[in-house]
């Protein structure tokens, strides 16, 4: 992957504040971070960068299926990142979830740019599925979209990185900074939950 994004010396209408002092990045939460973005530290932002880009472009390029779309959905993440980065608040939870929330909606509105493009008709009958195996496809495809959009937004989280980010249980435990066994949990839930959903329409 390669993603190259500058962010600029200081955010444009907010006073700047100290830069990150020089220490393990391990040990800057993704909220300080975020806070500091807010007033214009473009060092905090590349820590987050550096932190957060290769999860994000699995998570854009298995949502999009094309390489140069993921990395455009990731550039305008962190383009969001920098410009939105004063509306988080650390009382609603720690940054990651938040970082993963900004993501998705810019994964979402490139999704929703693409334009297919107009197929001609076969000249010779083909092996490809018919109106009616295409239709009951795109209906299932639709309702597991519409299922997980209707799961609570902490176990539809989970399923989405595991899934469409491509991220092991530990990774995403990493990502959400929350412990592994909770995630398990969660995707056990969710995954149930999801069946439970779906089967209701299928059956």
């Amino acid at each position: 992957m390669e993603i190259v994004l500058s962010a600029p010396t200081a955010a444009p209408g907010r006073p700047g504040r100290a830069m990150i002092p020089v220490m393990p990045e391990a040990r800057v939460s993704d909220g300080e971070l975020l806070e500091r973005v807010a007033g214009g530290d473009a060092g905090a932002f590349e820590v987050l960068y550096r932190r957060y880009a290769r999860a994000m472009f699995g998570l854009a390029l298995r949502r999009l299926g094309d390489r140069s779309r993921a990395e455009e959905a990731v550039q305008e993440t962190f383009a969001a990142i920098w410009r939105s980065a004063a509306s988080y608040d650390s009382e609603r939870g720690p940054g990651a979830p938040w970082l993963y929330a900004v993501a998705r909606h810019a994964i979402v509105d490139r999704s929703r740019a693409r334009v297919e493009p107009t197929a001609d008709a076969p000249d010779h009958p083909t092996a490809e599925p018919g109106p009616q195996e295409r239709a009951e496809a795109s209906f299932v495809a639709w309702r597991l979209h519409s299922a997980l959009e209707e799961l609570p937004e902490r176990e539809r989280t989970v399923l989405e990185l595991a899934y469409w980010g491509g991220l092991s249980q530990s990774e995403v435990a990493e990502f959400l900074n929350m412990p592994l066994g909770t995630v398990k949990t969660r995707t056990r839930s969710a995954l149930s939950r999801l069946a439970d959903l779906v089967d209701e329409d299928l059956r």
